[in-house]
């Protein structure tokens, strides 16, 4: 079979630096982007979204598609500009933090970026994975097999079962705090339960003020879809409040093109707070024209997509106009962020709305 765009991991790099670059390329030359898919023969035609802020924006990534950059001393992160690791340079050897595929054989580009600089060894010896999914672990097995892997103990329950040759299962585990020192340098590893995932965990660089937790803060942007694809919707907002109470400085959440700051996770727990109380009050939605369409029919599947969407809706419009401007694609998953917060306070809070027990 002919390969396609995205069978190899250095497609998938120039697609991301191609996806990156035409926006800047376009104002350059005075091109306008906006219907440019639906002009394209056959091709989709594709919604137009704000501007991303350019308060939301990272650093541009270098020809080979990354950038790489010192948090403080001897600790350093790499993006592709959607996703980040974190690495410390010792005299011992590397510690890597993550290895998103999307970056790929580019994590040991940066580390060698780093290490030829300051004159320590280029070898990774231990790597922490932050949680078991493929998109920030995937490319474990560059590393080879000497590495040390550490990770929660339910993150090498979950790799086992996965059984993916790309992500090696921790040989390292803990269930509940682990510090990990080489080199001189020391990582704070904590879970504090299920969140975006059952294995989630949080890194801490004491020494430089830095903390890496997943899926969980978003800096400049509003979460992915679905409130992160995340696995339990309260431990998931506690989460936030966890991370902050931390005495960070530098925040490295594992996506996208910029380090955070506290005022980052301030404003997501902002946009959080008026999303949940945009979202209850949509949820007295009137049920009756739902049910009047669809109930007839007995249609019950008809009744709960529709209702359910329509408060998804009227919950995400005045937050999303909000935040649009003020946070990156707030107008792209505030309705997606709305329908999971909806699920949640259903299953998790019972609100349960027209859905609840018969008077």
């Amino acid at each position: 079979m002919k390969p396609t765009l995205w069978n190899t991991r250095a497609d998938r790099r120039t697609l991301l630096r191609t996806a990156a670059a035409l926006p800047a390329a376009a104002a350059v030359a005075g091109i306008a982007l906006e219907g440019t898919a639906a002009a394209a023969a056959g091709g989709p035609v594709l919604p137009d979204y704000a501007p991303v802020p350019a308060g939301a924006a990272g650093p541009a990534p270098n020809a080979a598609g990354y950038y790489v950059g010192r948090i403080d001393g001897n600790l350093y992160w790499v993006t592709d500009g959607s996703y980040q690791a974190m690495f410390l340079s010792t005299c011992e050897g590397v510690v890597l933090v993550d290895a998103p595929p999307t970056i790929g054989h580019n994590l040991l580009r940066a580390i060698d970026d780093v290490t030829r600089a300051n004159g320590r060894p280029a070898t990774v010896t231990h790597l922490v994975y932050s949680h078991s999914h493929a998109d920030h672990a995937g490319a474990s097995s560059i590393l080879g097999k000497d590495v040390i892997r550490i990770g929660h103990a339910e993150c090498r329950r979950l790799l086992v079962r996965d059984g993916d040759p790309n992500r090696p299962a921790p040989t390292v585990t803990f269930k509940d705090r682990y510090t990990l020192n080489v080199g001189g340098e020391r990582l704070e590893l904590a879970y504090h339960g299920p969140n975006h995932s059952p294995d989630n965990i949080f890194v801490y660089a004491p020494d430089h003020r830095t903390l890496m937790v997943v899926d969980v803060l978003y800096p400049g942007w509003v979460p992915f879809k679905n409130l992160a694809v995340s696995q339990d919707i309260p431990a998931w907002l506690r989460a936030q409040d966890i991370a902050m109470g931390y005495p960070w400085q530098t925040l490295v959440g594992g996506h996208l093109g910029r380090l955070g700051v506290r005022a980052d996770g301030d404003l997501q727990r902002a946009y959080m707070a008026d999303l949940e109380a945009s979202t209850r009050a949509a949820m007295n939605l009137d049920p009756a024209p739902y049910f009047a369409k669809y109930g007839p029919q007995g249609n019950s599947w008809a009744v709960f997509k529709t209702y359910l969407d329509a408060v998804a809706e009227a919950a995400a419009a005045p937050v999303a106009a909000k935040y649009t401007g003020v946070l990156a694609a707030a107008d792209v998953f505030t309705v997606d962020n709305a329908a999971t917060l909806v699920e949640s306070l259903r299953i998790d809070a019972g609100i349960l709305g027209p859905f609840s027990t018969r008077p």
